[in-house]
């Protein structure tokens, strides 16, 4: 079977992280995604995704993400169970996510800020972090890659 889920948006709130009983971390969010068409009346459709991320993820989400930030998420869709205060079966669709991922440069955010559709209250934002706290960057340094110049590239595809 296959279970995958892709999903870009902007954070709805900011994250709860919590931890279990073994002291596991867990964090909450919820994401708003826009759909690609209107509705009769030309308003934009929008869908509010449930998202929960585990472990070193959960604490990832916590410490760099806030309301209004665009992520990217990867995990598989999820049902729980359980009844409510007054005896009522209740469920819940969500999100378990094995991967979060930035989906706009902090810069873009910036840039941004008042057309995030009521997302980007400055108020809301968290103050910078250390130096010691900066993301940690993927960039591989240079002369350290795979790919190499063809020499006699005549300009001919080959197929």
């Amino acid at each position: 079977m296959l279970n995958k889920a892709i999903l870009m948006g902007r954070l709805t709130r900011d994250p709860e992280l919590r931890h279990t009983q073994s002291n596991m971390a867990v964090c909450s969010f919820s994401l708003a995604i826009d759909r690609g068409r209107k509705d009769q009346n030309g308003e934009r459709q929008t869908d509010f995704i449930d998202c929960v991320a585990w472990g070193r993820q959960a604490e990832f989400v916590a410490q760099w993400f806030t309301k209004g930030a665009m992520a990217i998420v990867v995990g598989r869709i999820q049902s729980r169970r359980w009844q409510d205060q007054n005896g009522n079966n209740r469920t819940a669709i969500e999100v378990n996510c094995d991967e979060v991922s930035f989906g706009e440069t902090r810069k873009s955010r910036e840039a941004n800020q008042g057309f995030s559709g009521g997302f980007g209250d400055d108020s809301q934002l968290r103050p910078e972090p250390a130096a010691s706290q900066v993301a940690p960057a993927f960039d591989l340094p240079a002369g350290d890659s795979d790919f190499q110049e063809l020499a006699d590239d005549d300009g001919d595809v080959p197929f």
